[in-house]
């Protein structure tokens, strides 16, 4: 399948390699270039501009850091919507928010383009090993489009929509309660520390009998080990989608008082710990106010 790939950042550029790997052609854009070499010895094509990249595709793929990227990389005489085919397929894979999916559905929608949006779940480790879950929602004939795609990439597809915007939601309610996990085994750790009970200890007990799940299990390993950096996502990104999924929480009128927790120790742990850390250093904040 010949397929643009727009975004060569940590999760872009593991995605794309898989996508060489499995045979598809593929060309490359990322806004620094030099991003693009790797990929380039396996194969792939690099591109100058986003329209370059997206010119004569049956399937351009974005994976970019956020609303404001995307709609950056979507515009203008060189962006997707200007190299995009009519008829060929805009798959979305960007942690993006629900009123910005729909922009984007209908700007494609205009110009008789086809458009899916399928964030994942999963850390850059994950990425590299094609391990990954996506979250599609699109026309039905999209998501047939995009099933060789989906196959090189990940481990599982869940569709949960005839309508794009809806697998954003998903995404973005994952990621609220991926840090709300992160957040209750902060503070039991905190807790169990401060009583003398050890933190490897304590997560041993618990992912070996109530909570044996891949986020308890690898972010209660972080947690225990500190290891906050270099990050897997950093706490920026995950600021990011907590105001998308306030937007979300505000649009649809549902109170989410947790959230607002979360928000404040991303904001006290990027204050004092800097941008490069992981969100899962909000463990480092929560053990600090807690005297350790």
């Amino acid at each position: 399948m010949q397929v643009g790939f727009l975004g060569l950042g940590q999760m872009g550029a593991p995605i794309a390699m898989n996508l060489v790997r499995a045979g598809h052609h593929v060309t490359v854009w990322n806004r620094s270039p030099e991003k693009a070499g790797p990929l380039v010895a396996l194969g792939a094509t690099a591109a100058k501009t986003p329209k370059d990249a997206a010119a004569g595709k049956e399937v351009v793929m974005t994976m970019l850091a956020d609303d404001a990227a995307l709609e950056t990389v979507l515009s203008g005489a060189e962006g997707l919507l200007a190299g995009l085919p009519a008829g060929a397929l805009h798959l979305s894979m960007s942690t993006i928010g629900v009123a910005t999916s729909e922009r984007v559905a209908a700007l494609h929608a205009e110009r008789g383009q086809r458009y899916v949006a399928a964030p994942v779940f999963g850390r850059p480790e994950a990425a590299a090993a094609a391990k990954l879950f996506v979250v599609a929602a699109g026309a039905p004939a999209d998501l047939e489009t995009a099933a060789p795609i989906f196959a090189a990439i990940g481990q599982r597809v869940f569709t949960v929509s005839n309508t794009p915007a809806a697998a954003n939601l998903v995404k973005l309610c994952g990621n609220f309660m991926i840090l709300s996990a992160i957040e209750a085994m902060a503070e039991a750790f905190a807790l169990a520390q401060k009583g003398g009970v050890a933190k490897a200890k304590l997560l041993e007990v618990l992912t070996g009998s109530l909570f044996d799940a891949p986020i308890y299990r690898n972010y209660g390993a972080i947690l225990v080990e500190e290891r906050f950096r270099p990050a897997g996502f950093t706490a920026p990104l995950g600021l990011k989608d907590m105001r998308l999924v306030g937007q979300a929480a505000e649009a649809q009128r549902v109170a989410m008082p947790l959230l607002s927790l979360l928000r404040d120790h991303l904001l006290e742990t990027l204050a004092k710990e800097g941008e490069d850390i992981d969100w899962s250093g909000i463990g480092r904040t929560v053990a600090r106010n807690a005297g350790l």
